[in-house]
């Protein structure tokens, strides 16, 4: 049986890297909450907090990542879009099926 969110596996913003896996999300600060959240189109959108001000939005980012994917901090890196909504993270030592999953999950959840 599928699960929902089974038929968006060709649409997650997720590709291989030498290192583990490279994430494409939508930046979201200033919101109500932490929170990850995955749209029907299978975009990423992270939810934080904080203001993007001296780099706090995107340590938020990055923690509250972490902390969906179950991993360390120190395993999460921001490859590109320091100062952009759209950003591009690196989730070291995991496989892409291990990320597609949890977002499987959340979209289904």
């Amino acid at each position: 049986m599928d699960s929902p969110g089974e038929g968006l596996s060709k649409v997650w913003p997720v590709s291989e890297h030498p290192s583990g896996v490279v994430l494409s999300i939508k930046a979201q600060p200033g919101a109500k909450k932490n929170e990850v959240r995955v749209e029907k189109n299978g975009q990423v959108k992270v939810c934080v907090t904080q203001r993007p001000e001296k780099g706090k939005a995107n340590r938020a980012i990055l923690d509250t990542l972490a902390e969906f994917f179950d991993v360390r901090e120190s395993r999460i890196e921001l490859l590109s879009g320091e100062t952009s909504q759209h950003k591009r993270i690196l989730i070291v030592g995991c496989s892409t099926e291990e990320v597609t999953e949890k977002l499987k999950e959340a979209c289904s959840g």
